[in-house]
């Protein structure tokens, strides 16, 4: 692959995002944030044996990766997913998992001949 063909950027803008949810925290937090909505850093380590200062650390990864992003409410930060990257990297996943099943394809009819 080329670092000039339309596979190279597809890679390089999903690897980010495979990089950052790489780490079980940080998979932890976008499903938690999936599953509950815009959360506080406070409502984010409630019942974990993460700190928040580790937290903040992890989000900060994340928000690097465009995988989440925050606004300020008062004195507190309140954390949301941005789906864009999300949606690139599964629209890799869906593009790699087809070339796969092409070649899977081709291999089953070269065995069958």
């Amino acid at each position: 692959m080329s670092p000039h063909s339309a596979g190279w950027r597809e890679v390089s803008r999903a690897a980010p995002v495979f990089a950052a949810l790489g780490d079980e925290t940080r998979l932890a937090l976008v499903a938690r944030l999936s599953s509950d909505g815009p959360l506080s850093i406070t409502r984010l380590t409630a019942g974990s044996a993460v700190t928040r200062q580790a937290v903040t650390k992890h989000l900060d990864v994340l928000a690097m990766a465009g995988l989440v992003s925050d606004v300020r409410r008062g004195r507190e930060r309140i954390w949301e997913l941005e789906l864009e990257q999300m949606e690139a990297a599964g629209a890799y996943l869906e593009h790699v998992s087809k070339r796969w099943d092409e070649a899977l394809d081709r291999l089953k009819q070269f065995v069958e001949e």
